[in-house]
């Protein structure tokens, strides 16, 4: 794992570029959600949002610590 990431001069923590590359993943999964209409299965939906973020954020987690 690396100790932290250097973007122009600040350093960022992984998680925390990890996660905002779990957001823009999310976007996508909730358009391809929203346009196959799988939402009205859903009881709550910003729940279920962070729900879906949080498994993309680990899995970006897992794929990034397995490659470097």
């Amino acid at each position: 794992m690396i100790g932290e990431i250097d973007l122009f001069g600040v350093y960022l923590p992984p998680l925390l570029v990890w996660a905002l590359i779990a957001q823009a993943l999310g976007i996508g999964v909730r358009r391809l959600m929203a346009a196959a209409g799988l939402y009205r299965y859903v009881w709550h939906r910003p729940l279920f949002d962070f729900s879906v973020l949080i498994i993309l954020t680990g899995l970006v987690s897992l794929a990034m610590n397995r490659l470097f």
